[in-house]
C-alpha cells in the first residue's frame, strides 16, 4: 500500500493487488486505456466490493450511450468545476481535449464562474445551467427547467444521461476531495498526461504511452 500526508485511506498500488481487485484494477486499465490505475478509483482499492460499484458507474457514465463522449467529459469537468474540484477538472479537461474538445474551452471552465463564462453555444448553456443547479440545489430542479432544455434541442435520454453522469460527478468529487485526494498533489497524474493530438471526438487512442507517466509517482 502507498499513502500520502492528505490521503485518509491506504490506495493499494498495482503490483500488489491481488484477487478480485488485480481482476479490477484490468477492467480499469481497459475502460479507461490508460497504462495505469488513475488513483480516483485507487481510493476503494482496500474494499472491492466498494470499487466494483465505482467501476460500473464509470462504465455507464463513458462507455455506449446517446451523448457524444466529447459531451460527457464536458459534463464531467463542469460539474467538478462546480464542486471547486480541480483535481477531477484537470482530468476530465485531458479526456475532453483527447475526445476532441478545444483547448479554449477546457482552459474556460478552469476560470469560469458561470455557464454563461464558456466559449460554447447556447444549447450547451441551457444543459450546463441545468446541470450547474442539479448539483448545488437538486430539488429545485422543476419541470419547467426540464422543458426549456428539451426546447433548447436536447433529448430526453439525452438529459437522462447528462443527469445521470453529472450526479456521479457529484459522488466523485465528494470522494476525491472528502478523502483527501485532491489535496495531496497539484494535479492528478491523467491531468498531467500529454493529450493526445490526433484523437477523434469519438474514440480515444487505444493507450497513452507509459514513457509518458512521470517515474515513480503513484497520485
Amino acid at each position: 500500500m502507498d499513502a500520502t500526508t492528505h490521503v485518509r485511506v491506504p490506495l493499494i498500488a498495482e503490483d500488489q493487488a491481488e484477487g478480485r481487485l488485480a481482476e479490477l484494477y484490468e477492467e480499469i486499465k481497459q475502460a479507461t486505456n490508460l497504462p495505469f490505475v488513475p488513483d480516483m478509483f485507487r481510493l476503494t482499492s482496500t474494499r472491492p466490493d466498494l470499487l466494483e460499484a465505482v467501476v460500473a458507474g464509470y462504465k455507464g457514465m463513458y462507455l455506449g450511450g446517446v451523448l457524444p463522449r466529447q459531451t460527457r467529459e464536458l459534463i464531467s469537468a463542469w460539474t467538478s468545476k462546480v464542486n471547486e474540484c480541480p483535481y477531477c477538472v484537470g482530468t476530465h479537461n485531458f479526456f475532453y481535449r483527447a475526445f476532441g474538445g478545444p483547448e479554449e474551452i477546457a482552459k474556460a471552465v478552469e476560470s469560469a464562474t458561470t455557464a454563461d463564462d464558456l466559449p460554447v453555444d447556447e444549447r450547451t448553456k441551457v444543459l450546463l445551467r441545468l446541470l450547474t443547479k442539479l448539483s448545488r440545489e437538486a430539488y429545485k430542479v422543476t419541470d419547467e427547467d426540464w422543458r426549456h432544455a428539451l426546447e433548447a434541442g436536447w433529448t430526453a435520454e439525452e438529459l437522462l444521461e447528462a443527469f445521470f453522469t453529472s450526479s456521479m460527478f457529484n459522488f466523485i468529487t465528494r470522494m476525491v476531495d472528502g478523502l483527501g485526494l485532491g489535496l495531496s498533489v497539484a494535479a492528478s497524474r491523467v491531468s498531467r498526461q500529454e493529450v493526445p493530438r490526433a484523437a477523434p471526438p469519438q474514440e480515444l487512442p487505444r493507450e497513452i504511452p507509459s514513457q509518458q507517466v512521470p517515474a515513480g509517482d503513484d497520485r
